[in-house]
């Protein structure tokens, strides 16, 4: 997990590089016939990175964007009219049967189905329409890190590309640089406040809620460490009651209009008496502030993410847990 979290600057430079064409193309065609909707299509990590697209696509783009459960398709059989929408199929594999069911069905529905997949010559890669290869490369550890990375880095070249965002694609150019620069981001005062703790909340927002999601499933997955992702609004609305001195918080703030709402629920936590962990946001009194590169704001999460995954590798270890072999998982999750 360490070593592969680590080639994921040189990876993601790569993978820029070789997608720009595709990308562009795709763009092109969806400026030219605009989808009624978007929908993804994912599991696990993925599915985190479903999330990050959901948002980025609604606050840039302004189309409607939802996750479709692969069970519609797979239990129930079930064929909701896609016609005129985007499908984006996230995965590593591209193998598990759950996706590949909902991938044909939403074809067949009539939705122009997408396969950002890490193995491009997949069952789903060679099923979607058009197939965007996450270039990450061959990912044996249990717990994907680059594979998710690279999601995040193909989701914002397409959308920059799909809007003409010049300080985006500007910001994308300088985005291998900045992940060299987070990975080697000292965390080292999270990894000692984690060290005994029990249970956590990771709290994010908007464009940075997906790598909150990703965070906690980390934990539970790597560090057998019980950990709730929650939206920085949704806190509010009762789990805030389990918050206090027994409870820390990990808190994600980039740069847009949801940090001031993340640094309000900060606050709140801190007055409870919670140990608060912020990524992000003005530097308080009181907070455990982690480092981070300064960067464009969409960009800012998939830097935070991978300063987590290093954080995470040696928490994990000093936890007493191996994090290449988390206990009953495998690689490929072949769910129905």
């Amino acid at each position: 997990m360490f070593q592969e979290a680590a080639e994921a600057p040189a990876r993601i430079r790569e993978q820029l590089a070789l997608n720009a064409g595709p990308l562009s193309a795709l763009a092109e065609r969806l400026r030219t016939s605009p989808p009624k909707a978007v929908v993804t299509l994912a599991r696990g990590s993925s599915d985190n990175a479903a999330t990050f697209a959901r948002y980025l696509i609604e606050t840039r783009l302004g189309v409607v964007t939802a996750s479709t459960p692969p069970s519609v398709s797979s239990v129930y059989a079930a064929a909701p009219d896609m016609s005129g929408m985007l499908c984006l199929a996230i995965s590593q594999s591209g193998r598990s049967p759950d996706l590949l069911a909902g991938a044909k069905a939403a074809r067949e529905a009539g939705a122009l189905v997408v396969a950002l997949v890490n193995d491009a010559a997949s069952p789903l890669g060679e099923m979607a329409e058009v197939t965007i290869p996450l270039a990450a490369g061959p990912e044996l550890s249990v717990a994907a890190t680059k594979s998710f990375l690279a999601a995040l880095s193909a989701l914002t070249q397409l959308v920059a590309l799909w809007l003409q965002d010049a300080p985006l694609l500007a910001a994308l150019e300088r985005l291998p640089g900045q992940l060299d620069e987070a990975w080697a981001a000292d965390w080292t005062a999270a990894e000692t406040r984690l060290h005994d703790a029990q249970d956590l909340y990771v709290l994010g927002r908007g464009v940075g809620f997906g790598v909150a999601q990703e965070a906690a499933l980390k934990f539970k997955e790597t560090c057998g460490l019980h950990a709730e992702a929650l939206s920085a609004a949704e806190v509010r609305h009762g789990p805030m009651a389990l918050v206090g001195a027994a409870f820390p918080v990990l808190a994600f703030a980039q740069d847009d209009e949801s940090r001031a709402g993340v640094e309000a629920v900060i606050q709140t936590c801190l007055e409870q008496g919670a140990e608060v962990i912020q990524v992000g946001g003005e530097p308080r009194t009181g907070v455990i502030d982690l480092p981070a590169p300064a960067a464009h704001p969409v960009v800012q999460p998939i830097l935070y993410a991978l300063s987590f995954y290093r954080m995470a590798c040696q928490l994990a270890v000093a936890r007493g847990f191996d994090p290449d072999r988390p206990p009953h998982l495998k690689k490929v999750t072949e769910t129905r």
